[in-house]
Formats: structure tokens, C-alpha cells, sequence
């Protein structure tokens, strides 16, 4: 009898401790707490890709809450999280929808920030959703046709130079081009190394007729200033001048200066005219009588 009581006792005790246990684990998986202090943080996401009532808090990776409710209101998704009260954060915290796991878990990690101001929970905060393997195959899919494309052309390409390096004449000619050119660098180093005296000779007298110039140039600065005022005022005599050339030019053809006048004067040039074909045959006449019997005057004085 005292035998059984004891076997009782201990089936008792052992069936206490399974349902604490079992109680324990319960509360760890839905996130219960006998603690009062907590608070409640509602977080406005695009979307949550999967992520469900009771899913886990996380703050910079540790488990520190769970999702209380989520509702959808227009294009936005509402996540209400609790966290215990004890959890600081600024109001430039950061919050995630990210993977739990390979499984497809999802969660919300929370970075508190480091701002010197509090964070108000009063407010709705914006969050972003990190990605996770089923929209990374969506965006593959999306750009599916696009990638066999470019596998294609990259393909294509590959093709085109295996069968260009696998040309014996390209590839003789490359050869070719690359020995000349390792034989044009080493004559370009040969005579630079031979005639190095004389490039440094050369990049000597360079340097020295450079300050030569200089030391002139500073040396008759004034007498390069005079010389360059007398040209410009050459210049500017030589320009007015011009300019009085073309004055008495197109006086000249407009008739009027005096030899304007004389140029443009009919009756003058046709007595000129006259004059000159007067002349031509007096000279014409004492030509012919200095051939024959030499030059015959006659003259009447009255």
C-alpha cells in the first residue's frame, strides 16, 4: 500500500512537470508572456510576402516578439507587433519583412537605430519587405526571355571568336604583329640607350636657349614695350592712311576733287583729244620732210 502511494505520487509529479513542460513550450512557440510590460507597434508594409499572425519580432536577430494582427487597408498591409517594453528605439528604426528560414518562414527584424529621439508608438512606420526566395524566382521568371537572349547572343559571340582564334592565318598574323612589336620596342630602347647623351644634350641646350629667352625677354622688356606702342601707332598711321587713299579714290571717281573734275570733264578730254591728234600729224610732217629735203618754214611777218 505504501508502495502504491508512492508509485501514484511520482506518476503525479511526473505528469505535472510533462503539462509545465508542455505549457512552457506552448508559450514559447505563441509568444506568451506573464509579463505586463509590453508594447504594441503598428508597421504599414507594401507587402509581407507570407507573413502570418504569431510569426516572430527580431530585434538586430534576437526574438524579442511576436506578430500581434494583421490587416490590409487600400494597397498597404498593417502589422501590429508586440515587443516588450524594455526594447529601446529611435525614430530612425528600421523594420523588415525577411526570411525565417529555408522553409519559407517569414519575420520582422527590427533595427532600433541610434538617433537621440525616442521612437513615438503612437505613429503608424513604414517598413520594407527584403525579398526572399519565391519573389527571386518571380523576378527570374519576369526576365526569363530576356536571359535566353542574351545567353544566346553571348553564344553566338563566343562562337564567332572560338572560330577567329582558331584561324591559322588571323592567328600567324597576330603573331606576326605581336614579335614586330616587341622588336620596334626594343630598337625604340636601343637608341633611346645610345643616344641618351645626346637627348640629354639636346634637352640640356633646349632648357638652356629657353631661359636664354627668358633672361632677353626680361632684360628689354621696356624696349619690347616701346617697340611693340611704335608698331601699333605704325599700325594706326598706316590705317588712317589707307582710309584717306579711299577718300581721295572715291572722290576721285565721283568727281569731286580737282583731278575728279578733270578726269570727268568731256569737253576737256575731247580738246585733249584734239591737241594730241594735232600733234600726232605736226610731228608726222616734220617726220616726212626731215627724210626728204629737211624741214621747209614758211613764214609771213607782218
Amino acid at each position: 500500500m505504501k508502495d502504491q502511494r508512492k508509485t501514484e505520487i511520482k506518476v503525479g509529479v511526473t505528469v505535472l512537470v510533462g503539462i509545465l513542460i508542455f505549457l512552457w513550450i506552448l508559450g514559447w512557440a505563441k509568444n506568451w508572456s506573464v509579463s505586463a510590460e509590453r508594447k504594441m507597434i503598428t508597421i504599414e508594409f507594401s507587402s509581407v510576402s507570407g507573413l502570418e499572425t504569431g510569426d516572430p519580432v527580431t530585434v538586430n536577430g534576437v526574438r524579442k516578439g511576436y506578430v500581434e494582427d494583421i490587416t490590409i487597408k487600400g494597397n498597404g498591409v498593417f502589422t501590429l507587433i508586440n515587443i516588450p517594453s524594455e526594447i529601446e528605439m529611435k525614430d530612425d528604426a528600421k523594420f523588415y519583412v525577411m526570411m525565417l528560414d529555408l522553409m519559407g518562414g517569414k519575420k520582422i527584424e527590427i533595427n532600433p537605430g541610434t538617433s537621440k529621439n525616442d521612437l513615438d508608438i503612437s505613429k503608424t512606420h513604414k517598413g520594407e519587405f527584403l525579398g526572399d526566395v519565391a519573389s527571386s524566382m518571380a523576378l527570374l521568371g519576369s526576365v526569363q526571355n530576356d536571359l535566353v537572349d542574351v545567353i544566346k547572343e553571348v553564344k553566338t559571340s563566343l562562337n564567332s571568336l572560338n572560330k577567329t582564334l582558331t584561324d591559322e592565318k588571323f592567328t600567324n598574323e597576330l603573331k606576326s604583329s605581336v614579335t614586330n612589336l616587341a622588336q620596334l620596342t626594343l630598337n625604340l630602347n636601343q637608341l633611346i640607350k645610345n643616344n641618351s647623351e645626346q637627348i640629354n644634350l639636346l634637352l640640356k641646350s633646349g632648357n638652356e636657349l629657353t631661359k636664354s629667352v627668358n633672361d632677353f625677354i626680361s632684360a628689354n622688356k621696356d624696349s619690347l614695350s616701346q617697340t611693340i606702342s611704335a608698331i601699333h601707332n605704325v599700325l594706326n598711321v598706316s590705317k588712317e592712311l589707307l582710309n584717306k587713299v579711299n577718300d581721295f579714290v572715291d572722290q576721285t571717281n565721283m568727281g569731286q576733287n580737282n583731278l575728279g573734275k578733270f578726269l570727268h570733264d568731256s569737253d576737256l578730254m575731247t580738246d585733249l583729244k584734239e591737241t594730241i591728234k594735232q600733234t600726232k600729224e605736226l610731228t608726222k610732217i616734220l617726220v616726212d620732210q626731215l627724210k626728204s629735203k629737211g624741214v621747209e618754214v614758211n613764214a609771213h611777218i607782218f
